[in-house]
């Protein structure tokens, strides 16, 4: 028996909402799941009411993602429900265009002593030697050398 921590009932409204939703237009693929699974859970009148186990074998997700849509729906609103949560965090770019001019002038000019080429590590202790920048993880000095390299003229 599946416990119903949070209860789906769906407005006539949203019931319809969902429906034109499903049937109309193009729409992410992650949008038409989450409304395929309020539909499923809807305990209303006119909805079938399914357990988080058996939405789960009917359309492709785990019964704990069933869970969290529900709990979106009930707690915050359909349209929660239905789109992604923005991040919670937003990063600050670390190696701005300039950083990045200075990483590549760098990274093209000639090894260190005793060294056939720059590593990583090696470019990242040197930019903050260099003042550059106050602190740098050589992850982002790879993906940046990453993204320079890919877009060679």
């Amino acid at each position: 028996m599946d416990i119903h921590r949070y209860r789906v009932t769906l407005e006539p409204a949203e019931r319809e909402q969902l429906r034109v939703l499903l049937t109309t237009g193009r729409h992410a693929a992650r949008k038409l799941l989450n409304a395929q699974i309020l539909l499923l859970s809807d305990r209303g009148p006119e909805g079938p009411g399914r357990s988080a186990a058996e939405i789960s074998q009917l359309l492709p997700v785990c019964s704990r993602s069933v869970e969290r849509i529900r709990k979106r729906f009930v707690l915050e609103s359909l349209d929660a429900a239905l789109n992604r949560k923005p991040p919670d965090r937003v990063y600050e770019r670390v190696l701005d265009g300039e950083a990045e001019a200075k990483l590549t002038m760098i990274a093209c000019s000639t090894p260190p002593e005793g060294r056939d080429s720059w590593s990583s590590q090696l470019l990242t202790d040197h930019l903050i030697a260099l003042e550059v920048v106050e602190s740098v993880s050589r992850f982002t000095v790879q993906r940046t050398l990453k993204k320079m390299r890919s877009s060679r003229g």
